[in-house]
């Protein structure tokens, strides 16, 4: 078994290393052509896989020594992160034992800082500049729990903790997330698709950082409010439950396929007041009709990913500086439009899911010097009218996995200002003197 184990590992990531498609959706892709494999199986692929991926940069160093493919070598170091040494040892020939014993005998410790935390060139001068770098991407480099969200619409996060402690579910550690006050966190990865909170639209997952989003845009019973890129609809969900099924949600997106693979999720929530609507990538026409209008927008721009490497960990050998860049034009350029949206004295909420600063501090400051009529609110007290408020410094919301157990997000709160109200007149039509 371990041999045969070894070569699927080994099958799964030659197709991968090619970079041409996304890691999860390539290991999909194999799992499909592969129906025999169950659900242990998957599992222990998929986690080797994924540890490879992490550690990529490091293991490819430990893997030019030794004999045969380095393919070979690269899985193995990932089933070592899975099984027992003795199990993994039934696969191996002797020269692979001895090679296996001279790799865990390395100090890891002594390795260049890009080598030891796995990262490419690019983005290892940017974790040097920025705060605490090591033990971010130490951080990031751990895979992330599973973090589930309730549907506030439908139930309390109270009473459905206490159903799964006398159920199948508890086996899985269920505990309420720390800041967000509809988040479950859970050990493990079970078949929560198939669990019946999951199919009566009680529960979805997502992760605790991304629930945060839609505490700061805090949208209220009747208002209208636009998701500006929603994309599968998670925080869709959450703002729609926050506005109890009233108002009108507009789920924005420039692709009808995500739109698509969000409806189920809409169906099974109970919500009536959610429109998704495919938009086009510039100018587009619904967009304009809405302008002034909306009293919350959230922009949950694209970006780079790097604050989801704990689940995506293939993002930072799939990135580069030249997409980085064209993604910053991308972002300004949704800002300025969805921006055009908001009402006068209304909302806007820019978040991304990276812990680059050109995405995410410069992005925002970037758009005020250009918007006047947008000022910068504080996000720590409106966060506290609903959750409990991470350690934050400054106005931004700046959440990463070694500080607060959430994938790295970043949130920006921005207000339109009213236009000032004319002078009062005089019997005479002129103004009021001053009282001086």
């Amino acid at each position: 078994m371990a041999a045969a184990r070894i070569e699927q590992v080994r099958q799964v990531l030659g197709e991968i290393l090619q970079w041409s498609h996304p890691a999860d959706a390539v290991l999909s892709r194999w799992f499909r052509a592969h129906p025999k494999a169950g659900g242990r199986d998957r599992g222990e692929i998929a986690e080797a896989v994924f540890d490879v991926l992490r550690h990529l940069r490091r293991y490819r160093q430990f893997a030019e020594s030794g004999h045969g493919p380095a393919a070979r070598r690269l899985a193995i170091l990932g089933l070592a992160s899975v099984w027992p040494r003795a199990t993994l040892d039934a696969g191996l020939d002797e020269h692979e034992r001895a090679w296996l014993d001279h790799v865990r005998a390395i100090d890891v410790r002594a390795l260049p800082d890009a080598v030891r935390l796995s990262l490419p060139d690019w983005l290892a001068e940017r974790a040097a500049a920025l705060e605490d770098g090591e033990a971010l991407f130490e951080a990031l480099n751990r895979p992330a729990p599973l973090d589930l969200r309730i549907n506030p619409f439908k139930l309390e996060r109270a009473a459905l903790l206490e159903a799964w402690a006398g159920g199948p579910e508890a086996r899985w550690s269920p505990r309420p997330t720390p800041y967000s006050p509809w988040g479950i966190r859970i050990e493990g990865r079970p078949p929560v698709n198939r669990w019946q909170a999951f199919e009566r639209g009680e529960i979805e997952v997502q992760d605790e950082g991304s629930q945060l989003l839609a505490a700061l845009v805090a949208p209220r019973r009747g208002e209208m409010v636009i998701d500006y890129c929603a994309g599968a609809g998670g925080k869709t969900l959450l703002l729609g439950a926050l506005m109890r099924s009233t108002g009108r949600l507009y789920a924005f997106d420039v692709s009808a396929a995500r739109l698509a693979r969000a409806k189920p999720r809409f169906a099974r929530s109970g919500l009536s007041n959610i429109v998704p609507v495919v938009i086009a990538e510039h100018k587009d026409t619904r967009v304009r009709r809405l302008r002034g209008k909306a009293q919350r927008v959230l922009v949950d721009a694209p970006c780079s990913g790097l604050g989801t490497l704990r689940r995506n960990p293939d993002l930072k050998w799939r990135q580069h500086p030249e997409a980085l860049a064209s993604l910053l034009e991308t972002q300004a350029r949704i800002l300025r439009e969805a921006a055009a949206c908001v009402a006068p004295g209304g909302r806007l909420v820019y978040a991304s899911c990276s812990i680059l600063p050109e995405e995410n501090e410069d992005q925002v400051q970037a758009f005020l010097d250009e918007h006047p009529e947008f000022s910068l609110l504080e996000a720590g007290p409106i966060l506290a009218d609903r959750c409990a408020v991470p350690q934050m410094d400054g106005p931004f919301l700046r959440l990463r996995p070694d500080r607060h157990g959430t994938d790295g997000f970043f949130a920006a709160v921005m207000q339109r200002s009213k236009p000032a109200a004319p002078p009062a007149t005089g019997p005479d039509g002129a103004g009021e003197a001053s009282p001086d």
